[in-house]
């Protein structure tokens, strides 16, 4: 008999490829996932995974099983999803994944005010970029994906998925304050040849969005030697005199010294904005978007 605990966990195995990536989003310790897969292999009678170099591959019967286990966690997560939204409470697991500029200028205070008025309600949060993240509202490992989209360069949402909205903003330049363009009141695009640039990581929606910004100006020549996920990070690099960066307001702190900061010309425009997969929207999800949007107001009511 195939235990529904064990076909849970190998579901996210299969899910995430790796048994560290699995613990990680079910809050159990590595082991734990490998007592499960060693004891679902017995109740199956045959090898699920093999060795892959230093991590693991599913079996042929291993790929069939995972089928019908992603199948079952999808549909005890529909379940779960159908019952809060009978119910109407907002109470339970809440499950966020967030771009970092967003985790750090939004979330903590729409949490805050969702806890006070819902004390039974179990937020989790984990930071990543959306690429990664989107997925996982399909299979109900995350209800919610707080992600951003360059105005020049939007985001990619695969059917299924629906976005909210929450703001619009624009993105400065930040050059140190004794850089050659640090006088100017804004900054030509076009300009900017030869720099050395900090920004998120490649593959990254900030990165991308950089480098095709750059590329639609004639700018050819950039140099990304720095690449971190935190903004604030960034602009140490560019306070150090290392670096320039494309920095959206929501992530710039009140104090900044050493860095001047220049709108662009053309603007440069960003949209955050919370990804939801269709017909899974439970009254947590609901409220979680309204607190974003309260929160987002609430940023930008004296905008820089």
């Amino acid at each position: 008999m195939l235990t529904w605990e064990r076909l849970r966990v190998f579901a996210a195995v299969a899910h995430h490829g790796s048994v560290g990536a699995a613990a990680d989003a079910l809050h159990v310790t590595g082991p734990a996932v490998s007592q499960h897969l060693r004891r679902l292999e017995k109740e199956a009678g045959c090898r699920l995974v093999e060795p892959e170099g230093r991590g693991i591959r599913l079996t042929h019967a291993g790929r069939i099983l995972a089928a019908t286990a992603q199948q079952m966690a999808t549909a005890a997560s529909h379940a779960a999803r159908d019952l809060a939204t009978i119910s109407g409470l907002v109470a339970g697991p809440l499950r966020v994944g967030a771009v970092a500029s967003a985790l750090r200028a939004l979330i903590p205070q729409a949490l805050q005010r969702l806890q006070e008025s819902y004390p039974r309600l179990e937020p989790e949060v984990w930071d990543g970029e959306a690429a990664e993240m989107i997925p996982s509202l399909r299979t109900g490992q995350l209800d919610a994906v707080v992600m951003e989209s360059w105005a020049h360069c939007p985001a990619r949402i695969p059917p299924g998925i629906r976005t909210t909205p929450l703001v619009h903003e624009n993105a400065l330049l930040a050059v140190h304050e004794r850089h050659p363009l640090a006088h100017l009141d804004t900054v030509p695009l076009s300009s900017l040849h030869g720099q050395v640039w900090a920004t998120c990581a490649p593959g990254s929606d900030a990165h991308q969005a950089l480098v095709q910004l750059l590329n639609s100006h004639r700018v050819t020549d950039m140099k990304v030697r720095y690449c971190v996920a935190d903004y604030a990070t960034q602009l140490q690099l560019v306070a150090s005199g290392l670096a320039a960066a494309l920095v959206p307001s929501m992530a710039i702190p009140a104090a900044h010294e050493g860095v001047r900061l220049i709108p662009c010309r053309p603007a440069v425009t960003r949209t955050v904005a919370v990804a939801t997969a269709h017909g899974t929207e439970t009254p947590p999800i609901h409220a979680f978007i309204a607190e974003m949007k309260r929160a987002g107001q609430h940023q930008y009511a004296g905008e820089r």
